[in-house]
């Protein structure tokens, strides 16, 4: 049974879609399948009596057509700070389908979980411009802002979107780099979508 939980902190998002990214607008992925990464580091929350402040964690994957769809294959990423309790924590809130909004999304467009990788989990927040390795060379991202292609100028752009299950106002911008290999799952993406935010969820 998940315990009631609450979570806050900053969201670091990409994919392989153009800038914009459909799925913000229910719209089909800009090739037609969907691969890329949510990593979300906890500034402050519990689950039942574990305090989650400092966790970063991450869920990605590739879902063979847009991913409300399902048939995705997916992996929880835990960082090796976190302890035994945060990373059970985790693993019930992703995992079980019943912790609420956006786990349960996540999960339930999931067919194939591959195991929970544990391994270092680096970010650098600088809002637009962080960045975030996981285990070496297991996942990198970099994220910018999009640059006006006549002046050159860096473009400030946001998404008010009150529905939306990551969060509700996003700042969006380019993943200069994004790459991820690891258990047979891989991707590399140049100058894709990228987004980052802050959240606040609770459950269940």
């Amino acid at each position: 049974m998940v315990e009631k939980w609450t979570m806050k902190g900053s969201l670091l998002g990409a994919c392989n879609c153009d800038w914009g990214c459909p799925c913000n607008f229910d719209a089909p992925p800009t090739h037609g399948h969907c691969e890329g990464m949510y990593i979300w580091v906890v500034r402050e929350g519990r689950y039942g009596d574990v305090p989650l402040g400092g966790l970063r964690f991450g869920w990605g994957g590739r879902s063979p057509g847009p991913l409300h769809e399902g048939h995705g294959t997916a992996i929880v990423v835990i960082d090796e700070e976190a302890t035994t309790e945060q990373r059970h924590a985790v693993e019930e809130l992703t995992r079980t389908g019943e912790a609420g909004l956006p786990f349960d999304i996540f999960e339930s467009v999931t067919e194939t979980w591959l195991d929970t990788l544990v391994t270092s989990i680096d970010v650098e927040l600088d809002g637009i411009n962080s960045r975030a390795t996981m285990g070496g060379d297991v996942y990198e991202l970099e994220l910018s802002r999009i640059k006006n292609p006549v002046t050159g100028e860096e473009e400030e752009l946001y998404l008010d979107k009150p529905t939306g299950f990551t969060s509700t106002r996003a700042e969006l911008g380019s993943a200069v780099l994004e790459r991820f290999a690891h258990a047979g799952l891989s991707w590399k993406s140049r100058h894709t979508y990228g987004e980052y935010s802050e959240f606040s969820y609770e459950g269940p």
